[in-house]
This record gives structure tokens, sequence and C-alpha cells, in this order.
């Protein structure tokens, strides 16, 4: 393993010569906030290479220069953890960059395609899987389990070239740019603490309930990031509701809320949720959050779903597309019931082209679906 900084000087050197290099992470995060990196691998068609960042006195510096050597393409297999710890380590976002789990889907092969998969399909080798979940933090590791990691980039070679020629051969590489677009923004992984409550699965509907959520989520959201622990450390997702319900206004009534333990309410942490709940309960209300209103579904929608997740089969099998690439359930329901002003992404782009204009016909009554010859097919008016 590559172990001093001038190691990883002379190896990054050398790898931004290549038009590309492939790149994977091993980290922990069960018990922190943040991920914790304990491996970087990476190879060229030249080079292959594992690095320790755990490794004392070691400077991460040429290798974060290398992820923004807008000259050497970066691929990943299903990036977004990977970037996310280089984006919280070394504050960039790597460009640019080739998801390999995005493109099988372009191409193919398949909703969320493994890595192993992949490497089965492509190369016929079945990986060993036997050192997946090592404790990658844990000094020295075996020689089994260095293989077992660089088996992580070096057969992301071969998947590289294969998916990027398959790409450019059926004219579908601006599809995957437009996908990278969004693995490169820093709103994917800059997330502002006032937005935390928007990833939670929301039970609660009133502007005021949304508020306390918000503010309590928010705090929560700092609260862990400070520490570097896990949320459901700091606070339960089952509690912050319980919280936006109850709305307690001081750390006696949050006390006898059931998701609170015993005593917390006493604790500093009791006192910033009470401070919170208040600043959100004094907001105008025409500040308060909301969530958008459900639109009611015209009546036929739901068979017109039916008839588009038809074509929608039709469309991924014609034109070897992961059906969920092109659409997901909400496109579908959002179109059936909105037509044309549906702001979907099955709408935009290249798959408005390969299906929202036929899904619209669809619905309008310019296509139908028939069975013949044993299959479905469409008919255009």
């Amino acid at each position: 393993m590559i172990e001093t900084t001038k190691a990883l000087e002379e190896a990054c050197s050398t790898l931004a010569k290549s038009d590309f290099i492939t790149i994977d992470t091993e980290f922990l995060r069960e018990s922190t906030f943040w991920p914790e990196l304990c491996l970087i691998q990476m190879a060229s068609p030249d080079l292959e290479v594992i690095v320790d960042p755990l490794a004392k006195g070691i400077d991460l510096k040429p290798f974060f220069e290398l992820m923004a050597n807008p000259s050497v393409t970066k691929a990943f297999h299903a990036a977004r953890q990977d970037i996310e710890i280089i984006f919280h380590l070394g504050d960039l976002i790597p460009h640019p960059i080739f998801d390999t789990q995005v493109a099988a889907m372009v191409c193919g092969f398949g909703d969320s395609v493994s890595y192993d998969q992949l490497v089965q399909k492509i190369k016929g080798v079945h990986i060993d899987k036997s050192s997946r979940f090592t404790d990658w933090s844990r000094r020295p590791l075996t020689e089994k389990q260095l293989d077992y990691a660089l088996a992580d980039v070096t057969h992301l070679r071969d998947i590289y070239i294969t998916l990027r020629d398959e790409l450019e051969r059926e004219g579908r590489a601006s599809w995957l740019k437009e996908e990278m677009a969004i693995l490169e923004s820093r709103n994917t992984y800059d997330l502002a603490p006032e937005n935390a409550w928007q990833r939670l699965k929301m039970r609660l509907r009133k502007p005021q309930e949304l508020a306390v959520v918000k503010y309590v989520a928010a705090w929560r959201e700092r609260e862990a990031r400070s520490r570097n622990v896990p949320r459901s450390r700091v606070l339960k997702d089952d509690a912050i509701f319980e919280i936006g319900q109850q709305q307690p206004k001081d750390t006696e009534a949050l006390g006898r809320l059931r998701t609170i333990p015993r005593g917390w309410e006493r604790s500093s942490s009791g006192s910033a949720i009470v401070e919170a709940v208040n600043e959100a309960l004094a907001l105008p209300k025409e500040e308060m959050p909301r969530l958008p209103r459900h639109t009611p579904t015209p009546d036929g929608a739901q068979a017109a779903v039916e008839l588009l997740k038809v074509l929608l089969r039709l469309t991924s099998e014609r034109h070897g597309v992961a059906a969920k690439m092109i659409a997901n359930s909400d496109d579908l329901d959002r179109i059936a019931s909105e037509g044309e002003n549906a702001e979907v992404p099955a709408m935009q782009g290249w798959r408005r082209e390969l299906f929202g204009n036929s899904a619209l016909k669809l619905i309008s009554g310019g296509m139908a679906l028939r069975f013949a010859d044993k299959k479905v097919e469409t008919v255009e008016f």
C-alpha cells in the first residue's frame, strides 16, 4: 500500500497521464456522521495502486488534485458515496466522472445493476466476496483483503471501456452526461441543515407541525455533524414527529413525550429542542412550510397509469434501457393526471424523446396498444 505523501505524489503523477482512471473507496460510517475513509483504490491501463489514508503523516493533496484534473475521466461504480467522501475531505467534486452503474442502466443491463453482476456479464469472472465485510480500518490488512479491494478497480477498467464504447456506438453518450451533471453538482452533497426535514418520510401535514419538524431536524443535523455521530444517536425520527405533533413549549412538556428518554429533557439538548420549537411556533403563518397540495386523480387516470406501465416496459425492451432509468411510478402518475404539464424527468431531455412523447400520445388517444403475434405492440393513429 502507498503510505507516504511522496509515493502518492508519484502514483498520482503517473495516473494523470492516462485519459481515464478507475476509482473506489472503502470506508466505515456505522458510528459516525461523516464516513471514515479507510482505503483508496485507483487504476489506469498501466498502473494499479492502493492508498492508505490512515497512514501516519500522509497528505492526500495529490489525490485531490488528481480528482480535480479535467483531463482525466474518473470512472466509479455507484459513485455517490465515494464522491460524498471526497467532497467532505477535499471540498471538491471529481470532474469529469463516469458512473458505470448509471451507464449500465442506459445500456440495458437492468435496474441498479451491481458491480459483481457487471463483472460477471462483461468479463465472465466471478468475484470472491469473502472479504466484503472487512473492517477496513484495521491494520494490517491481509493480502487476500487487498486483492479483493484492488479487484474493485481492475475489472472496472474493462467495464468502463465496454460501456463507454457502447454509449458512443448507440449515440447515448449525451444521455449519460445529463445524469453525471447531477452527480457533479455540489448541491447533491452540500445539504443545508435547514433542508434536513425534507429527507424525512413525512407523517404530518399542518404548517405549524411542519415548522416544528423543520427546526428540530435542522438542530439535529447540526448537532450530528458537530459531534460526528449518526443522526439517530442525537434524536430518532419518531421523536421529531412526536415533537412536531405535540409542540412542547417547555422542558416539562418535552419530558412527558413517550419518545424522549426519562431525564433527557433536563439536558442541554432538551433545552435546545424547546428553543427550536418556540422559534418555529413564532414564525408568521405565511412563512411556515407547506407540503405540495395533492392534486385529485382524474377519473380514468389509474387505468391510464396501467397503460403507461405497459408502454414503459415496451420502450425499455425496445431500446435496451432500464425502465427505472426512463421513468418511475411518480412520473407515470403525474403524466396520467397532468399530461403535458407534468414537470417530471420523464418529460425532459432524452427521456421525453424516448418515452414522454409516446406517453402523451397514448393518454390522448393518438396511440393504442394491441396484442398481436403473442406480443404487445403500439399502433399510432
